[in-house]
């Protein structure tokens, strides 16, 4: 459900899919695609002036997470407090809480970005990284200690899917 918070922009309004958990205390403008089973939680702006904003199906954008301009894939994860600016964000990453991800940057598929990280301007993440770090460095999963396979399973976006419907106050 997309209440008042939806604004249109030089007649371009959002568009919801049905089976989409959108926060009433979201806020959409213009050119924005939220997909199918998809989450968006309190205090989230999606801002499709410059540019569209996608949401792909299966993916959760975390409370007070700002988007402007970004592609996300499916089964994305955004967490709290997020910045993403001119942005592609590839299936199944996850973007960690208050992390920065600047302009003309493409998160591959897989890829864990740390929590306050800051990705400057451009910067290209490979595929099944993770990144961390002010400025960000990456280093494939396979070299770290990291368990992808349980952080992709324990921040599940099918649990995030759950949990929105579960929220009727909320969405």
């Amino acid at each position: 459900m997309v209440d008042s918070r939806d604004y249109a922009f030089e007649g371009v309004r959002p568009e919801v899919h049905d089976d989409a958990r959108v926060s009433r205390e979201a806020t959409l403008v213009g050119d924005v695609r939220v997909g199918a089973d998809a989450s968006v939680w309190p205090g989230v702006v999606l801002r499709g002036d410059v540019a569209p904003v996608d949401v792909g199906a299966g993916s959760h954008v975390g409370d007070n997470a700002v988007l402007h301009a970004v592609s996300l894939g499916e089964r994305v994860m955004i967490g709290h407090g997020a910045v993403l600016n001119e942005a592609t964000v590839d299936d199944g990453a996850l973007v960690g809480f208050n992390t920065t991800v600047n302009a003309d940057v493409h998160v591959g598929e897989r890829c864990i970005v740390a929590s306050g990280t800051v990705v400057p301007e451009g910067y290209d993440v490979p595929p099944e990284s993770f990144v961390r770090g002010v400025p960000a460095r990456a280093t494939p999963l396979a070299e770290t200690d990291i368990d992808a396979d349980a952080i992709f399973e324990d921040y599940s976006t099918g649990g995030y899917t759950d949990l929105a419907s579960r929220h009727e106050e909320l969405f």
